[in-house]
Formats: C-alpha cells, structure tokens, sequence
C-alpha cells in the first residue's frame, strides 16, 4: 500500500564521466513496510548490474539507500552513519559497480575498488553481496583476508580484479611485498571503520591508505561514528566529506524488544539459558559471552542440554569458521556461541533471539550485537543475563542508548536479587562501605603485623646499648 506522497522534485547531479543520471522530474513513494520505491528507477544504472539487480529481487530501498547512492554516484567523499541492517553494504557497492562499468580508460594493474572491513566474518558477508551484483558483468571481486594461503591469495591478484574486498593487516602485507599496486584506485571503503579502530587497525589503514591514488573517491560507513579517532582517519582519507547519518547516531532497533533476567550467579545464569532455549521457541540464535573461553563453555553446556549448538571465535581457523557459518545459515545448526568476533558482519535472516550472557561493555557495542536480529523491518528480541555485578553496567546502557529495558524472569528460576537495596537518582546502585580517614602513625604501627605479636606481653626494659665494653648478659637456665 501506498503510504506516502512526495512532490515532484528536480534531480540535477554532477556525475563525473562516463556516468549518467536521468534529470527529469520524479515522484517518490513511499511502502511503510519496506521503504521507498523508484528511486532506482531514476538512474540510468548499466543493463547488466539492473540484470543483477532484477535477480536479486532488489525493487525498494530503504532511507541509507535513497541518500547514499545518489550523492556516491555524484563521486562525493561520504561519512555514511545509519544503524545496523538498513542495507548500506548494497548502499555503496551499486554506486561502485556502476561507476567501474561506466570506465572507458584502458584497464590497469591493480585492483579499482577496495573494501576494508575489520573482520573475516564481515568480509565474506560483503564478498557474497558484491558477487550477487557481479553476475551478469565481466567484473571479479575477490576476498583478501588473514588465516588464507598468503600464496594462494598472490595467485589472485594475478588475476587482476577489480573490486577487492580484504582485512587490513593482510591487504598491508601484500602491499609491502608488492603482490599488488593501489595507485590506479577510484574507489576506497572503510565498512565498520569505528570497529576497526577498535581492533587497533588505525596505522595499517593510514599505511594502506599511501599506496593508494591520490584522485579517488573515498567512503567512510559504521552503524556508529562516536570514536574518538574517526576524525584523524577522515581527515588523512576523505576529502570535504558530505556526512549522511539516517537514524539517530546511539537509537535501537524499533523493532526489537529488550529484555533482562536477573541472575544470581554464573552457575544460575547457565540454568537460566539452558531453560531459555530448551523450550524450542526460536529457530535461530545468537548467545554473545565477553571472552573466548565463555563462548566455548556454554557451547559445550548446551550440547550437554541435547541442542543443536556451535561455537564461534576469534581463535578458529578460517575454514572453521566459514564451517560453522554455513551450518548456521542451512539450519543444521540453531544456536551459535560467540565471542564478539561476531557481533559485526553476520547477516544471517532470521535471528529471532540474541542473548547477551555477558553484557557487553559499552552501548555502541550492544547495539551492535542486538542488530544481529530485527534485521530490515523484521520482529527480533534481545535478552541480557543480569546479576548484582552488572547492574550499573546495565543502567549505563539504558542512559546511553535511552532504552528502557523490561523485566523478564523464568518460571521456577527466578532470582533471590532484585536489584540494589539503595538506588541513586541516576538508577546505579547506591552506598556501600564508608570511606575511612587516614590512620594516624601510631595506629598504623599497632596494626603492623610484626607489632601485633607482642601485643599483651610486658613491655622490656630500655637497656643501655651494647658498645662492646659492657658485660656479656647470661642466658636464663632452661626451666
């Protein structure tokens, strides 16, 4: 249905050339259930990558999508900011494919469209998208990333592609060893840039960024743009960036619900989530622990309660956890053990349950593992595990995100806390011990353990000390 009306506005944009965009009145309308459509129609985009996207069914788009395409077409430098699983991976790569199509000058070594993403998990995502649009074009794209044959990925770039999608630290290396040459780039983006930050990747990107050609179009994307580094990074990449940010910068999924269960302790959080999942309410879920080693323990725990469990970290190897992703997409697998290796570039359809065991650090971080589900415009529901250690994280989050999260028990488990006896204004919890003032000198020397031992006993007579002249003193008989 119908829903929205917009009047008939002018689309006039530079486009540099080889590129063309149909100036011509258009009217804008508006699913509420999917998003806008004709937007798409108003670009002359090449027949083979509309063939692609006729395939892929790809009819609407959503707001990122609407704002973003025509201004990278235009070959402005963007800061793109919108939340996560509003479609900006397909936000940039059709500007990308379009503009490389468009190319008349004679092709040249080295690739012409570079993607980095921080992690493997978000470089196969992106891959397999940018494959779908490739389809009916000479085009290839090709994955460069750490864990692979550093050999094997050599034997690619003599392949030539055009696009490359890679990981920073390994695309560095190659660029050291001159596998491949950056200085006919025409386009750079950083998908996730805030979380490559994150991971300590700022000098690899700064480094990658000097091989690069100086005359290209750049494209910075993150679900958030709040580091504090981002600037140093726009300011060496971009030039005058145009910022599109869709969606306020810190606001949840509308169309998720946030839950929390209270915890009493570990051992009743393991009893919590085994009762959670045990009843076979959610096909596809996500449960995020903070370390390696808790994602491993619970995967074990749960494969312990008969449920079709796996893990996933940062420790695996490559074809690992390329295995255990392709188990999780066919459904041969329900429930998937994280660390937060996972909480950016996993774009499976229908997680219908993320369960936080360990809250995460940081609202920017939550948001970024709740996105997993309630992806574009579908129901989702996120569920923190919450003991008596946690609560202030949890309140900071509520503040940070301005969420308010609902209250949830299990029937049979509920737990003996309830939340703090005494609350500050702000919801934290308040008191605890008094502070003490500072000791004095003497009562820091009666608490001396090496003083306490004569505590109770006579005190000794003050003796002259012994110069060597006075008289040897007598041991006293045994007695």
């Amino acid at each position: 249905m119908l829903a929205e009306y917009q009047a008939p506005k002018c689309a006039i944009v530079p486009l540099p050339e080889g590129l063309v965009y149909l100036v011509t009145p258009f009217v804008t309308f508006c699913d509420s259930r999917k998003g806008s459509i004709g937007v798409l129609e108003q670009l002359q985009l090449d027949r083979r990558l509309q063939l692609a996207l006729d395939a892929l069914s790809f009819d609407t788009t959503t707001e990122v999508q609407d704002q973003v395409i025509p201004a990278a077409l235009a070959g402005d430098d963007l800061v793109v900011s919108a939340e996560t699983g509003s479609g900006k991976t397909l936000a940039y790569l059709v500007p990308m494919v379009q503009r490389l199509l468009a190319l008349d000058a004679p092709r040249e070594d080295g690739p012409l469209g570079l993607i980095l993403v921080p992690t493997r998990e978000l470089a196969r995502q992106v891959l397999k998208q940018c494959r779908a649009l490739l389809a009916k074009t000479p085009l290839q794209v090709y994955g460069i990333t750490g864990g692979a044959d550093f050999r094997y990925q050599q034997s690619l770039f003599r392949k030539n592609p055009e696009i490359i999608v890679a990981t920073p630290g390994r695309l560095l290396e190659h660029c050291e060893r001159r596998s491949t040459r950056l200085d006919h780039l025409q386009v750079l983006v950083l998908d996730e840039a805030d979380r490559m930050l994150d991971m300590g990747f700022r000098d690899d990107v700064l480094k990658i960024n000097d091989y690069c050609a100086g005359e290209r179009q750049a494209i910075m994307v993150s679900a958030t743009m709040s580091h504090r580094e981002l600037g140093t990074i726009s300011n060496s990449l971009l030039r005058s960036p145009r910022t599109i940010a869709v969606g306020a910068a810190r606001q949840p999924h509308s169309t998720i619900v946030h839950q929390v269960v209270l915890a009493d302790s570990q051992e009743h959080k393991d009893k919590l989530l085994a009762a959670l999942l045990g009843q076979g309410e959610f096909q596809r879920v996500l449960v995020f622990g903070n370390k390696r080693s808790t994602a491993v323990r619970l995967a074990g725990l749960l494969k312990y309660h008969k449920l079709r469990c796996a893990c996933l970290h940062g420790e695996m190897t490559t074809e690992e956890r390329r295995e255990v992703m392709i188990r999780f997409n066919d459904g041969k697998i329900s429930i998937l053990c994280a660390s937060d290796v996972a909480a950016r570039g996993i774009d499976v359809k229908d997680i219908d349950l993320v369960i936080n065991y360990d809250l995460p650090h940081s609202g920017d971080d939550y948001l970024h593992r709740t996105g997993r589900t309630g992806r574009a415009g579908a129901g989702g529901l996120a569920l923190s595990l919450v003991t008596s250690t946690d609560w202030n994280l949890m309140i900071s989050i509520e503040r940070y995100l301005k969420l308010g999260f609902e209250r949830r028990s299990v029937p049979g488990l509920k737990a003996r806390y309830n939340g703090p006896k005494k609350q500050k204004a702000s919801g934290k919890a308040a008191g605890g011990k008094k502070k003490k003032g500072p000791k004095s000198a003497e009562a820091k020397s009666k608490s001396r353990k090496r003083n306490q031992k004569n505590i109770g006993k006579p005190a000794r007579a003050a003796t002259a000390p012994n110069d060597g002249f006075a008289p040897l003193m007598k041991k006293k008989p045994a007695g």
